[in-house]
């Protein structure tokens, strides 16, 4: 897996596939004919992670799928990351004015946008009651120390080990920064006159580290992932990462997650073709796409009718680590805040959103949630076509008083 702002790669996990049986307790025989053992289970799906010979892994995974005992077995693809407060006046996605943008350094990066070409979080926030909608962000961490942003994480796993299996021993920082990036757009703290706003700024955070401190991981940690969140009472889960190829755990552990009430948001991609990316592409996954403070898709971002909804995706202000991480070392970024493209950051908008219906009908469903966020989305140039749904209305989604575009 790989984060939702980075080109997604296909290949597999060297030396580990992922295996599902029909009969558990002919496993073991069926695996020692090809002089392998059983593995740990991933997460809720019933399938079984897999020690193999690195180099051989198609291989096995041919002949374990001709034996009777075996419902599947296929590779653990790698999976990549799908980017009064102070920096209020930079948050077009909140609020658009048509301001000009500019990073944290006052470059500028963004001419005049659109007024009103955003989700309209200011009014939305007016409209809720119930605080402290659990919000899980499946990505590299978040930063433990942060004043806008780490006070809201309630809880974390780590999923990036030898075995996947979740280490609560394991350093949860996020050395990366795209997971803290990611969570400071759904919940960065508001109006305590430093940094961002978050679209749910009341929400709290599931910290789930599925990336390592590359920014990769793989399907087995994601499903790993999914199921910890589903468990742990997470009413939304957000994955801005993504692969290019299909798997079965991974959507076993998607469908999960929906059939025990989360409503589950993840970006669409930024190959900038219609190509399909997953987990995004599950129909049980809200898929977004990218657009900019004109309204307008984003070069990069992914499209096509099976994209559910596109959010603002491009020059995106949030929380970054106070300390070097490797995405500040790769391309110049500050600690601490600053800009980031891709529909990484167009993801967690939609998150949000769907955790503020949350917050206003705390008892409803997340079909309830998820249809009321699709259907409420603002019918810009492209919808239908780029995207099945609009650029989403976190107003008109919690149904407040909302101005007319």
């Amino acid at each position: 897996m790989a984060p939702g702002n980075a080109a997604t790669q296909s290949s597999h996990v060297a030396g580990q596939i992922m295996v599902k049986f029909r009969d558990k307790g002919a496993a073991a025989g069926a695996l020692r004919q090809h002089g392998l053992r059983e593995g740990p289970g991933i997460g809720s799906t019933g399938a079984q992670l897999i020690n193999v010979p690195a180099g051989k892994e198609l291989q096995l995974i041919e002949a374990l799928s001709r034996n009777p005992v075996v419902e599947y077995a296929e590779p653990d693809e790698q999976v990549t990351a799908a980017t009064n407060d102070q920096y209020f006046p930079q948050q077009y996605a909140l609020q658009n004015t048509g301001q000009s943008l500019t990073s944290a350094n006052g470059t500028p990066v963004a001419a005049d946008g659109t007024a009103d070409a955003d989700v309209d979080a200011v009014e939305a926030w007016t409209a809720t009651t119930v605080k402290g909608t659990p919000v899980a962000i499946l990505d590299s961490g978040v930063a433990n120390v942060h004043d806008d942003i780490a006070p809201q994480v309630v809880g974390f796993a780590n999923f990036v080990s030898a075995d996947t299996k979740e280490d609560p021993k394991a350093d949860p920082e996020d050395k990366y920064g795209h997971g803290t990036h990611v969570a400071g757009i759904v919940a960065a703290k508001a109006n305590n006159t430093i940094g961002v706003a978050g679209v749910c700024p009341d929400c709290t955070i599931l910290d789930v580290k599925v990336l390592n401190d590359s920014g990769s991981g793989s399907s087995s940690a994601i499903a790993n992932g999914i199921s910890w969140a589903a468990a742990n009472g997470a009413k939304v889960i957000n994955m801005s990462l993504g692969q290019r190829v299909s798997s079965r755990t991974l959507e076993t552990a998607v469908n999960n997650a929906w059939n025990r009430g989360v409503v589950i948001v993840a970006a669409a991609g930024n190959a900038g073709t219609q190509a399909k990316i997953y987990p995004g592409a599950y129909p049980n996954v809200i898929a977004v796409a990218a657009t900019d403070n004109r309204d307008v898709k984003a070069s990069f971002s992914t499209y096509g009718r099976w994209v559910d909804l596109a959010a603002p995706g491009v020059n995106v202000y949030s929380t970054f680590p106070n300390h070097p991480f490797v995405l500040g070392t790769q391309n110049g970024r500050s600690t601490g805040y600053d800009i980031g493209s891709g529909t990484s950051m167009a993801s967690p908008i939609v998150a949000g959103v769907a955790a503020l219906v949350w917050s206003r009908s705390a008892d409803t469903a997340n079909s309830t949630v998820r249809e009321k966020v699709q259907s409420t989305a603002d019918n810009i140039d492209g919808t239908g076509t780029l995207w099945e749904h609009g650029r989403v209305n976190a107003c008109k989604a919690v149904d407040g008083d909302c101005p007319q575009p």
